[in-house]
């Protein structure tokens, strides 16, 4: 006898509300304890480390001041500091310049320059590097236009501003897209000049992403090792110092100190750009016209000629880098052979290190972007368990304050001790996939939830009454609605597990060697040529899997976004 319409209903919903506290707290707490083991507890490792005055650690208290108030150690921050300062200053104006011209004049070919302003993003940070010595090295093929040696200071300037050029345009790009027509023809009604609007709309709306670009500039210059590895030379930086005390000398202890030093800035830069954007408020209403800015010759003339001159300069690091990596033997046999591609007959990684990077980009993008996105959506659209939100946001929140240096450290420190259960992953695949989703979580999760807080709240409503798992309505109709933003992150994820070296340089073990670090092996046995070779095989890899991607999507999308096309005759 089957049992009675209401009594079926009532089954229903208690499965359905039984699944949905599963998904809920099971995933919230899931999450809790992946980002306290991926984040919280390597951090927590690089204090005990530092300040522990056991035997063969950092020494306590008086090691660190002993190291803070050496004349080493004021040199080398010094030189940070010089470095990342002129870095940032010489940065943060050209990409202003270039976002400026993309986003507010109307010269030709914008998408095109975009794409050649992002092409640092796909390779290591040492492909500049490598390129400049095959330019202005000793042997370089426009030695002449230096004075000096290409190898110190100027060499690690040069070679940073390629590499951190596009993270402040991506972000300057971001603040001028947003602009409001009406208060430009307000300003033109009241007889005000370019100029003039300029320091009184644009600037103002803008200078919060100008200091924030610096901000992150100077971090990612003073915490890269990278560059100066390559065309440092005798001039050495603190991120240096670092990598050779763990790596070359096994000073843990001293790492880790220095480690500590190199978090403060980032935190500082962190606390003071999350404190402007609380005073900064909302700089677009609801009413808000689209900006198109108004033809002019002169002025599109001059940023076409900006935008060209940077250009060009990208296309000839990044162009003389393929060329170097096909000539046979610099700069006495110039023809081109694929001889330095055969990386299984030289020291550094070999094909291996390639396919290792390979499958950690796979597994970064994929499981880190179900991830990420699922875990954006359970502190976004859930409001039960807020103690439990809070401490997964602010988790969340840690990895874009911590470099990953910093990070890598962490990890050596907490995976690395005898006492752990989890030392069985120390110098595995999957703690390299563990350790680049985390360096790269929260730039992932922002993109998320920015997708999510666009979605009305009346979807999950809708749901609810009609005793529908939530988990399902997240499959069915969320994820279809944000598959843009999910696909950006996959996208995202794995061009970033492809050109990272700064954490994964103490992780790997000689089975899982991975391509960046293949790169710098070769370049410090003398091997530029294969150094050369290997970065521009991480370069197309990283291009063509974005470009192969975005063509893919477009299918899906269609399916999945058929609801954002206006119906026939409307």
């Amino acid at each position: 006898m089957s049992l009675p319409l209401p009594a079926k209903r009532a089954r229903q919903a208690s499965r359905a509300e039984l699944g949905d506290r599963v998904f809920v707290l099971g995933g919230k707490v899931l999450l809790l304890l992946l980002l306290s083991v991926a984040v919280l507890l390597p951090l927590l490792a690089i204090f005990w480390r530092g300040f522990s005055a056991e035997a063969g650690q950092g020494g306590g208290w008086l090691a660190a001041r002993e190291l803070v108030s050496s004349a080493n150690f004021h040199w080398l921050l010094g030189n940070s500091l010089k470095v990342s300062l002129s870095v940032a200053a010489i940065v943060v104006p050209l990409a202003y310049l270039f976002a400026y011209a993309l986003q507010r004049t109307l010269i030709p070919g914008k998408g095109l320059w975009r794409g050649l302003s992002l092409l640092p993003l796909m390779a290591p940070s040492m492909l500049p590097g490598i390129a400049l010595v095959y330019l202005f090295g000793n042997q370089g093929m426009l030695r002449g236009l230096f004075a000096e040696n290409i190898y110190g200071f100027w060499g690690i300037v040069l070679g940073e501003v390629i590499y951190t050029f596009p993270h402040a345009l991506m972000i300057l790009l971001s603040a001028l897209s947003l602009a409001d027509a009406r208060l430009f023809d307000a300003a033109s009604s009241m007889g005000a000049s370019p100029a003039r609007a300029f320091r009184s709309i644009t600037w103002p709306a803008t200078r919060q992403a100008v200091f924030a670009a610096f901000c992150l500039v100077f971090t990612l210059t003073i915490t890269d090792f990278g560059v100066p590895v390559v065309v440092g030379g005798d001039y050495q930086v603190l991120a240096l110092e670092a990598y050779k005390a763990v790596v070359g000398q096994q000073q843990f202890g001293r790492g880790a100190l220095i480690g500590m030093v190199l978090l403060l800035p980032a935190l500082f830069s962190f606390g003071v750009d999350a404190w402007l954007r609380r005073r900064q408020g909302d700089s677009m209403s609801g009413r808000a016209q689209v900006f198109r800015p108004a033809p002019s010759r002169l002025r599109d003339a001059c940023y076409l000629a900006i935008v060209l001159l940077i250009c060009a300069a990208l296309l000839l690091v990044f162009g003389m880098a393929v060329f170097s990596s096909l000539v046979k033997f610099w700069p006495y046999n110039l023809s081109l052979s694929l001889n330095h591609y055969q990386f299984n007959d030289t020291a550094g990684g070999g094909w291996l290190a390639y396919r290792n990077s390979l499958s950690m980009a796979l597994g970064t993008a994929l499981i880190g972007s179900v991830l990420i996105f699922t875990g954006a959506y359970l502190m976004e659209k859930t409001s039960s368990q807020r103690g439990l939100n809070l401490a997964l946001r602010l988790l969340s929140f840690v990895p874009m304050a911590v470099p990953g240096l910093v990070l890598g450290l962490g990890y050596v420190f907490f995976f690395n001790l005898n006492g752990n259960p989890l030392h069985v992953f120390y110098g595995s695949m999957t703690l390299l996939v563990v350790c680049t989703i985390a360096h790269y979580l929260t730039t992932a999760q922002m993109t998320a939830t920015t997708a999510l807080r666009q979605l009305d709240a009346e979807f999950e409503a809708a749901a609810l009454s009609l005793k529908a798992p939530l988990y399902r309505h997240f499959l069915r109709v969320t994820v279809p609605i944000c598959l843009p933003a999910l696909l950006d992150i996959v996208r995202y994820l794995f061009v970033s597990a492809m050109t990272t070296v700064s954490a994964a340089i103490f992780l790997y073990s000689p089975d899982t060697i991975l391509a960046a670090v293949a790169v710098l092996n070769m370049d410090d046995a003398g091997n530029v040529g294969g150094a050369a070779a290997m970065s521009t095989l991480i370069l197309f890899t990283s291009a063509s899997v974005s470009l192969l991607l975005a063509w893919a999507s477009r299918g899906l999308l269609r399916r999945s976004q058929a609801w954002r096309q206006s119906a026939p005759g409307h």
